[in-house]
């Protein structure tokens, strides 16, 4: 299923077309290979000093892991997520070896998820950030060491049948996009006065 941003100005065809469906096949699955270019967009992302703060954790719908990994997210992503063919969660490194504080941690890391989003949508998967998880079991759950944070939760997979949600998730997954206008974010010179 297509749901192209109505965008107001030109944008770049990946960056319309990409959207966060919570329908996925269950039927279809992808490989190491097939993935591997994702994870190399993502390692393409800018990083603020080059420390390359961010982690990907993930596991293939089969998998016990993967299972592991379900558990970690909130019971209304649950539902969901089961039927992707990835799940995984990004995490953020906390200092560099030095101790230094890597204030820009998320921000890097969300930019390198960002990358692995825009490969998968122009290699046609359905990927789907999330944020409904708990961080105390997705540290236990993928034995994260000392010194990381879990920040996003992500699915990736082959878009799915929205009859699958059920009538409510159904008509959500249809609905048309929507933006705030840039009027409402992008301040030319200084903060609006209201």
């Amino acid at each position: 299923m297509r749901k192209p941003a109505p965008a107001d100005h030109p944008i770049l065809d990946v960056i319309a077309e990409r959207w966060s469906p919570r329908a996925f096949d269950p039927d279809r699955t992808l490989t190491e290979a097939e993935i591997a270019p994702l994870f190399e967009a993502a390692r393409w992302a800018p990083s603020s000093n080059n420390t390359q703060p961010w982690r990907f954790v993930y596991a293939f719908r089969g998998e016990p892991a993967f299972d592991a990994l379900v558990a970690c997210a909130v019971e209304g992503n649950q539902r969901w997520i089961k039927r992707a063919s990835v799940l995984g969660y990004t995490v953020a490194q906390l200092r560099t070896e030095d101790g230094s504080s890597l204030w820009h941690n998320r921000h890097d890391t969300g930019i390198a998820l960002g990358y692995l989003l825009l490969q998968a949508t122009a290699a046609g998967y359905a990927v789907h950030p999330f944020g409904g998880f708990e961080s105390d079991k997705v540290a236990a759950a993928i034995g994260m060491p000392e010194g990381f944070e879990p920040c996003t939760g992500f699915t990736i997979g082959f878009p799915g049948d929205p009859e699958l949600l059920g009538e409510r998730g159904a008509e959500r997954e249809r609905a048309p996009r929507t933006r705030r206008p840039i009027a409402e974010f992008a301040f030319h010179g200084h903060w609006p006065t209201p």
